[in-house]
């Protein structure tokens, strides 16, 4: 019995080492691709501070192996997400067969819906939250002050942002599951919507840099996407 016990076990094991090294093998293979245009992908992803900064300034690289360990840092960040839907059909693949049929339904749509919702996050910070913020941190800087950001401290900063938005879109599936698993009912979650929106700018405090216009720019998407959380989760009540 206990032999019959342990190859379940190390055959499980052997499946989520194949996943696993199916996932890292999918990112260093994008990556790989994406090499050659690092640059490229970094002057894209500074475009947002490029067009805001005064006229005389640029940004700098304040470290030798700066200008090369910067895009290739980003690089790699494009592979893991670039990677996601791979990942996530592996995911999906390892988890199935213990899941049941309903479960099934339930989870791939999940699944699908978190991923683009996780990309969504990421445009919305890129194209809407940038703008407003680096126009407002350029602005405010002192007249005999020059504004020369370091590649680094940049990447380093929008990749926050990015992972801070990804992840706070995923607010509605998480309202979806709370709602599904009984934990908790529409109507408990709207009488308390106001410690929602409290949450929300506390989220906001926590996942972005310290400065207002971002915490805000991310604590009021956090309270639409738990509205619309609320009016999709009547759809799954049972």
């Amino acid at each position: 019995m206990k032999g019959h016990s342990e190859q379940p076990l190390i055959k499980h094991l052997f499946e989520l080492r194949t996943t696993a090294l199916r996932c890292i093998i999918s990112i260093i293979l994008i990556t790989i691709i994406l090499l050659p245009f690092a640059n490229q992908i970094y002057s894209f992803i500074a475009t947002p501070l490029i067009a805001k900064l005064p006229e005389g300034s640029s940004m700098i690289a304040t470290e030798v192996a700066s200008p090369f360990f910067a895009p290739f840092k980003l690089t790699l960040f494009c592979g893991i997400f670039f990677s996601i839907p791979y990942i996530l059909y592996q995911t999906w693949s390892f988890i199935v067969p213990g899941l049941y049929i309903n479960e099934r339904k339930l989870i791939l749509p999940l699944l699908i819906s978190s991923s683009l919702l996780f990309y969504l996050g990421i445009f919305f910070a890129y194209y809407a939250v940038f703008p407003i913020l680096f126009s407002f941190l350029t602005t405010t800087a002192p007249s005999n002050i020059t504004i020369m950001t370091d590649i680094n401290h940049y990447l380093d900063f929008i990749l926050k942002l990015f992972f801070a938005f990804g992840i706070s879109f995923e607010i509605p599936i998480a309202t979806i599951l709370l709602i599904k698993s009984n934990f908790i009912t529409i109507e408990k979650l709207s009488s308390n919507r106001p410690y929602i929106i409290l949450f929300a700018f506390f989220v906001g405090m926590l996942l972005t840099p310290p400065d207002v216009i971002s915490q805000i720019l991310l604590a009021i998407p956090i309270w639409i996407l738990f509205e619309i959380g609320l009016v999709l989760g009547k759809y799954f009540t049972n």
